[in-house]
C-alpha cells in the first residue's frame, strides 16, 4: 500500500492534474468513473509498473520475514543409570543453580559396594601389617640358620683335621659335610622367604592396595550417580517425580531444566533463497515480537548459514528422490541485539517479523563510481526507509491481529 500511494504520487496524480488543469477536464465531466482507465492510462498504467519495480527493489535488497524465532535449547534432566527415585529435592518452576541437587535415587547396590572396596583397602592393610612382622620373623630365623651352618661348617672342619690322624670315622666326616649342604639349603630357603616378603611389601601388597583404591573411588562415583544435579543454572519445568517413580536415561527422563539465558541473546530467522546474495554478516536489521508489542529492537546478523537445511539427507537402503524435497527451504540467518539488553523482555520462543537492511555507504564514499550506480545505490538506500515504515505499522497492528482477528 506504501508503494502503491508512493508510485502513485509519481505517475496517477500528475496525469491527473495535467488533465484537469492543464486540459480542463472536469470531474463527473469529461473525467467520469468509465473513462478514468482511458484519461488515466498513462498514468495507471507507470503507477503499475513503478510500484511491481519498488516493491521488488524494497524486498530484495532490504529483505524480510515473518519466520523469526527466539529459539532456545533445553537440558533434559537425565541420570547417568536407571532406578527408584528415593527422594525429591526440587519442585515444579523452581529456580536452581548449576551443581545443585535435583533428586536422588536408590544406593543400596552403589553403598555396599563402596563398602566392600573399603573393607579391602583394610584387608590389605592388615596384611601388609602382618607382612612386616613375617618379615621381622624371617631375619631370626635367617640368623638362627646362619648359626646353624657356621657350626655345621666349624664341627666339619675339626673332623676333617681329626681324620688325618685317623682319630674319627670317615663316616662321620661324610655325615658332617651332608649336615653343611642340608644347613645351607635351609639358609637359602630363609634367605628366598624374606626376599618374597619383601617384595609382597614393596610391590605386591601397595599394587593391591592401588587396586582397592581405585575400586573405591569407583564405587564413590556410581555412589555420587545416584544424586543428579542440575548442571546449568536455570529453571526446572515438567518435574513431577515423585519417591517411588523409576528412571531410565534412555526411556523415561525425569523433566527438563530451562538454562537462565536461554533465547535471549539471538534471534534466529528464515529468510528466502533468493535473498542469498543480499544477506552479509554485519547488515543492520530490526524486529518485533509478539512478547513485546510496539517495540522495534534494534539488530545485527551475526552470522548466516552457508546451507539450506531442506536439502540435508541421511544415508539410507533407498535412493532420495528429489521430488520429495517438496517445501524449498529458507535461509538461516543468526541475529543479535545491537545494544545490549535489546531482547530483554522478550519471552524464550517469542515468534517475531524482521527486517534487514542493504547498506551502501561504504561504496558512496568510491571516487570511481558512475553516475548511474551513484543513484541507483542512492535509491536502493532510501527505498530501505519505506520497509522501515511497515515494519512499525506491523509492529502497531500486531496486537489488533492477535487479539482481534485471529479470535480466541
Amino acid at each position: 500500500m506504501f508503494e502503491l500511494i508512493l508510485c502513485s504520487l509519481l505517475t496517477i496524480v500528475p496525469d491527473y492534474l495535467y488533465r484537469r488543469y492543464g486540459q480542463g477536464k472536469r470531474i463527473g465531466r469529461e473525467i467520469t468513473l468509465y473513462s478514468v482507465w482511458y484519461e488515466l492510462r498513462w498514468g495507471i498504467s507507470a503507477c503499475l509498473l513503478l510500484t511491481i519495480s519498488l516493491i521488488t527493489m524494497i524486498f530484495y535488497f532490504h529483505p524480510s520475514t515473518s519466520n523469526v524465532t527466539a529459539i532456545f535449547r533445553t537440558v533434559t534432566i537425565l541420570p547417568e543409570t536407571g532406578g527408584r527415585v528415593e527422594e525429591v529435592y526440587v519442585g515444579i518452576n523452581q529456580k536452581v543453580q548449576a551443581g545443585d541437587p535435583l533428586f536422588r535415587l536408590n544406593s543400596d547396590t552403589q553403598q555396599a559396594a563402596l563398602d566392600a572396596s573399603r573393607r579391602k583397602i583394610a584387608e590389605v592393610d592388615a596384611a601388609m601389617k602382618v607382612a612386616q612382622s613375617e618379615l621381622a620373623s624371617a631375619d631370626g630365623e635367617i640368623k638362627q640358620a646362619q648359626g646353624d651352618y657356621q657350626t655345621a661348617v666349624d664341627e666339619y672342619e675339626m673332623k676333617k683335621q681329626l681324620l688325618k690322624n685317623d682319630a674319627v670315622a670317615r663316616r662321620e666326616v661324610e655325615r658332617l659335610e651332608t649336615n653343611i649342604d642340608s644347613r645351607k639349603g635351609a639358609l637359602d630357603s630363609d634367605i628366598a622367604k624374606k626376599q618374597t616378603l619383601q617384595t609382597q611389601i614393596e610391590e605386591l601388597l601397595p599394587a593391591q592396595k592401588a587396586s582397592a583404591e581405585a575400586a573405591e573411588k569407583q564405587a564413590q562415583v556410581d555412589l555420587d550417580k545416584t544424586v543428579v544435579r542440575a548442571g546449568v543454572t536455570g529453571t526446572v519445568q515438567q518435574f513431577t517425580l515423585r519417591r517411588g517413580d523409576v528412571v531410565n536415561p534412555l526411556l523415561r527422563p525425569a523433566g527438563i531444566l530451562v538454562p537462565e539465558s536461554a533465547g535471549k541473546n539471538v534471534l534466529i530467522a528464515g529468510f528466502g533463497q533468493i535473498e542469498a546474495q543480499v544477506l552479509k554478516t554485519g547488515m543492520i536489521a530490526e524486529a518485533t515480537c509478539i512478547g513485546r508489542p510496539f517495540t522495534i529492537i534494534p539488530m545485527v546478523v551475526t552470522e548466516v548459514q552457508d546451507v539450506i537445511a531442506a536439502g540435508q539427507y541421511r544415508p539410507t537402503d533407498q535412493l532420495l528422490d528429489v521430488r520429495q524435497v517438496s517445501q524449498p527451504g529458507t535461509l538461516t540467518v543468526f541475529m543479535e541485539p545491537l545494544f545490549t539488553g535489546g531482547l530483554n523482555g522478550v519471552p524464550p520462543g517469542s515468534s517475531c517479523i524482521a527486517n534487514a537492511y542493504t547498506n551502501n555507504h561504504d561504496a558512496l564514499a568510491d571516487k570511481n563510481i558512475g553516475t548511474l550506480r551513484w543513484i541507483f545505490l542512492h535509491v536502493v538506500d532510501t527505498v530501505g526507509l519505506v520497509h522501515a515504515m511497515i515494519l512499525r505499522l506491523q509492529a502497531l497492528l500486531l496486537p489488533v491481529q492477535t487479539l482481534v482477528l485471529q479470535g480466541h
